[in-house]
């Protein structure tokens, strides 16, 4: 395949178990690769550097969002599209040619491109108990930020229409569920501090979310959290669990499909709501309170993530 007019942009942190796949994925497709690393102590730059069209870049981490940004001003981005993936992630076949064949005469109205997602978990594609996601992975360079947030960041087009494409590209975490269970625990204290924003606007980012320029799905899909936040702790993680299994028929999947629809859809949401639990009996919904607490217990600046400084 010859290579795009495509910059991709990979943020890592300790990913030798995914980038020598995704890299290979995309080495092959995307004119530049800028692997935005957070100081690993892996292999994950040994191996980044065995493809000619990497570029390492280093820089310490705050959250997702700031990063990609930081990217976006600081790689040296020299093609019209840059693709946002993460090393976990790579493009089908499928889409790889449906890029490679619409993307030269797309119209210039439109600057993003937006991919439905495969999720895959044990080695196997979960296609029900959730909808599909559809995430804006793709944009012309200079017309796309990365929202701040601390979770659920998407890609918002400052100018210009987006296009879905066909095809999909795959989230495939290859890690033992032991580590799975590590990385969804740091995601509950984020989780939880992303859901009292939008109960009690700690940082101010969730009352504008309806005039966000995401996809469609995305602020489908974020309108949808806003109605979650009002449910009652607890109870609200056992109901989506049980709409995910039964009603949107995820006990079909298999025994892959009962551990991430309990994993994921019960477990990692009750977990959220502990969190958030634990930060309402110490502070009840005094924001002050609040903003000191997360600084104490949790080192998270609800500062930095309004501003999305370091």
């Amino acid at each position: 395949m010859q290579r795009l007019d495509i910059s991709a942009i990979i943020l890592t942190f300790n990913e030798e178990r995914h980038i020598r796949r995704c890299l290979r994925n995309i080495s092959d497709f995307a004119e530049t690769i800028y692997v935005v690393d957070s100081f690993s102590t892996d292999r994950t730059l040994e191996i980044a550097r065995q493809f000619d069209n990497v570029v390492i870049l280093q820089n310490k981490w705050v959250n997702y969002a700031t990063q990609f940004n930081w990217a976006l001003q600081n790689a040296p981005v020299k093609t019209t599209w840059v693709l946002r993936l993460d090393a976990d992630e790579y493009l089908t076949p499928e889409l790889k040619l449906e890029i490679e064949e619409r993307l030269p005469t797309l119209p210039e109205k439109y600057s993003g491109v937006v991919f439905t997602r495969r999720r895959v978990f044990l080695g196997r594609t979960i296609r029900r108990g959730m909808p599909q996601v559809k995430l804006l992975r793709l944009f012309r360079y200079g017309m796309g930020i990365c929202e701040v947030r601390m979770m659920d960041e998407h890609i918002q087009l400052t100018e210009g229409e987006a296009i879905e494409f066909e095809h999909e590209f795959a989230d495939d975490n290859l890690y033992n569920l032991s580590l799975w269970a590590q990385k969804h625990i740091g995601y509950a204290i984020r989780e939880a501090v992303d859901m009292l924003d939008i109960e009690l606007n700690l940082t101010g980012a969730a009352e504008t979310d309806e005039d966000k320029r995401i996809s469609a799905q995305a602020s489908r899909k974020r309108m949808r959290k806003h109605q979650y936040v009002k449910q009652p702790l607890f109870w609200r993680a056992f109901g989506y669990f049980l709409y995910r299994y039964f009603i949107r028929l995820g006990f079909t999947e298999g025994k892959e499909g009962f551990l991430w629809h309990f994993l994921q859809g019960w477990w990692y949401r009750t977990l959220v709501d502990a969190k958030i639990y634990e930060i309402k009996k110490a502070c009840g919904k005094d924001k002050e309170k609040i903003c000191r607490y997360l600084e104490e217990e949790y080192h998270i600046s609800v500062e930095k993530i309004n501003t999305g400084g370091g």
